[in-house]
């Protein structure tokens, strides 16, 4: 696109069929010279980053581009402007759109016209059958690089925007997030569980270990042999098992050979060796959503699930790791080495070179990894920063904008040094916990609300069973979202039918209390983001 390599790693969404026809269609009034195309179609194309090079590609070729987006999408929980109810014109779950693409030969690139139509059903079929296009009210944008939308944008703020370097642009090496395609295999509580599997499950006939462990239909990538095999040709040796974060806040372990389609689908060895037994952090954070509300960033210190941030297929966790750690030369694999002694290998800084230099000179003092790391993570929970781009921050990976004042710099990453260490429950401002745990029981969580599961906003208790709660736990924190879920419920709804330990207890104490001095840093983080806007430091990144 535009002379570059568009770079896509996962471009199975240009696969859909609806692109397909599309594409055809576009050949055929290309060799034709001329002519109209007409469709409705699912709607993602519109404003999707995989389909950057579509968008473009359709600019050049027609004249006059007309899109109806008639939304409708309970994908991603579309509701009316006003927050009424938005339903589709057809019995499907995917957003649809009307398009007509328009050649004359009467000029070089596209002329881009946009409406949109929500509200209910019978709605949306009475006006579509009053109107056409010479009827519709139009609004003629211009898509810009580098992603071309189909949509309207405040062109000015993303121009804005889009001048901060991506977090791809300032951590050089990122992948996204372990698959292991089957969970309830491979993630286990405790050790002892992990390992019981482990034995069991390499040893038996494959037929019976689907049996046994629930496992669905081999996949291309993940084949009960192919994990059999793995277990066997790694040991199989406890010293592979290794804790892993699993949900926000939720440790659990796993099984770690680092080899792709074994014991794991795609383990991500080339990223996840670092975080293995290793004094370092790593940023999770998304590349685009299907619905709004941006709060998908936290930190993590071990190797980590895809979903951890994000609970739905199109929303991957990448992970960001801060240092990088050498390959043993001994052993090309890197088996050997991802569970050597963190001291035993030196390190280096997984960031942008043009970073570091551009900071340096700006702010008169080389500024040391984990500060750079502790800014971005606090730019990430700023509320403000937050809103002003959430419609951007759908798009892609998140952008930071850097500031030229070194008072500003470090104010901001003490902040997100703070929140960095109360996100991995080491701070001592969670030794002290808010919440307590009450009552007398076996400390069993309860199935449903109606069995004595559930908030109660009245008395901030939070019940796992008719006997037992948490308290006190404040409605801000219970509702408070990281990523794709609910930290508070999801941590115990992931539990539910289990009785806890006092370790268990203890943890939910210190993530409550981690959670209401975020809200209260989050504040303080907004107070200075401002002069960020307005001392911005321009980074050029090649």
């Amino acid at each position: 696109m535009d002379g570059k390599p568009l770079g896509e790693k996962n471009p199975k969404w240009l696969q859909d069929d609806y692109v397909k026809f599309l594409r055809f269609a576009q050949w055929k009034i290309e060799q034709a010279g001329r002519g109209i195309v007409g469709m409705i179609t699912n709607h993602s194309y519109l404003d999707n980053p995989t389909f950057r090079g579509m968008r473009r590609s359709m600019m050049k070729t027609f004249d006059e581009i007309y899109v109806l987006d008639l939304h409708g999408n309970s994908l991603k929980r579309e509701t009316c402007p006003d927050g009424s109810k938005d339903e589709n014109v057809f019995d499907i779950r995917q957003g649809v759109a009307i398009a007509f693409f328009v050649k004359t030969g009467e000029k070089e690139e596209a002329t881009i016209n946009h409406a949109e139509l929500w509200g209910l059903r019978e709605a949306k079929y009475k006006w579509l059958a009053q109107n056409d296009v010479s009827t519709t009210s139009w609004i003629e944008i211009h898509p810009r690089p580098e992603f071309y939308l189909f949509v309207p944008r405040d062109e000015v703020e993303l121009e804005r925007y889009s001048s901060f370097p991506k977090v791809t642009d300032i951590f050089e090496k990122y992948s996204v997030g372990i698959v292991t395609a089957r969970d309830r295999l491979t993630i286990h509580w405790t050790p002892d569980q992990v390992w019981t599997t482990v034995l069991n499950f390499s040893r038996m006939d494959p037929e019976m270990a689907r049996e046994a462990y629930e496992l669905s239909k081999d996949a291309r990538d993940w084949k009960v042999t192919l994990a059999q095999q793995d277990l066997k040709d790694s040991g199989p040796s406890r010293d592979r098992i290794v804790p892993i974060l699993y949900r926000p806040f939720d440790v659990r372990y796993t099984y770690y050979t680092g080899r792709s389609r074994g014991f794991h689908c795609r383990p991500r060895a080339e990223i996840m060796r670092n975080m293995l037994d290793r004094n370092n952090l790593a940023l999770m954070t998304v590349r685009q959503l299907s619905h709004p509300g941006w709060c998908h960033a936290l930190v993590s210190d071990r190797i980590t699930d895809d979903c951890m941030v994000s609970n739905r297929t199109r929303e991957r966790g990448y992970l960001f790791p801060l240092y990088l750690y050498p390959e043993s030369t001994e052993d090309p694999s890197g088996q050997k080495e991802m569970f050597a002694e963190s001291g035993a290998l030196e390190r280096r800084p997984n960031l942008n070179s043009v970073i570091i230099k551009t900071l340096s000179e700006s702010l008169g003092a080389i500024p040391i990894p984990e500060q750079i790391f502790f800014y971005v993570y606090a730019v990430l929970y700023c509320p403000s920063y937050r809103e002003r781009y959430a419609e951007f921050l759908r798009m892609d990976f998140p952008r930071i904008p850097f500031p030229d004042d070194r008072d500003i710099f470090v104010s901001l990453a003490e902040l997100g040094q703070r929140l960095v260490d109360l996100h991995l429950l080491r701070s001592p401002e969670s030794s002290f916990p808010l919440a307590r745990f009450e009552g007398k029981g076996d400390c069993r969580i309860a199935k449903t609300k109606r069995d004595g599961f559930g908030y109660d906003p009245q008395t901030e208790r939070v019940y796992i069973n008719p006997n037992q709660y948490f308290a006190p736990v404040p409605l801000e924190v219970w509702v408070y979202r990281i990523g794709g879920y609910q930290v508070c419920e999801k941590w115990l709804k992931d539990r539910r039918g289990r009785g806890l330990g006092l370790d268990e207890i203890q943890s939910y104490c210190r993530i409550v209390t981690a959670l209401a001095r975020t809200i209260e840093i989050q504040e303080e983080i907004d107070a200075l983001y401002s002069r960020v806007e307005e001392r911005l430091l321009m980074l050029e990144i090649q």
